[in-house]
């Protein structure tokens, strides 16, 4: 139960990282944000992927388009923003500082086991 709490914890601290990476690669439809999302094991449903694309989107990171689509209404694809990419360049420099920390702390412990 602590395990799965803490790895619930660990996923939703990267979610809006993990967003803003898979939209970093070009113009992209909340749809497929959540199947990336899905297939790199970070379920997500759409009640927590469009309040955290509108919060990023308020919050200056986000921009977006209506494309006219054949099969339906008009979709809404994501792109970063300048400011955008520099917040994402900062999470970049983070997340390569955190798995340092951790890889470093996994062979400390590694080592007093041996």
């Amino acid at each position: 139960m602590i395990a799965e709490n803490t790895q619930t914890q660990m996923r939703k601290g990267i979610l809006e990282y993990c967003v803003l990476s898979i939209i970093s690669r070009g113009e992209i439809y909340a749809s497929d944000i959540i199947a990336e999302l899905r297939s790199a094991k970070l379920l997500v449903v759409e009640g927590t992927l469009y309040p955290l694309l509108t919060r990023l989107k308020n919050n200056g990171l986000l921009s977006y388009n209506w494309v006219e689509s054949t099969s339906g209404p008009p979709r809404k694809y994501y792109t970063l923003t300048e400011v955008g990419r520099e917040i994402l360049s900062k999470l970049d420099q983070t997340w390569q500082e955190l798995a340092y920390a951790v890889g470093i702390s996994q062979s400390g412990a590694n080592t007093k086991t041996s």
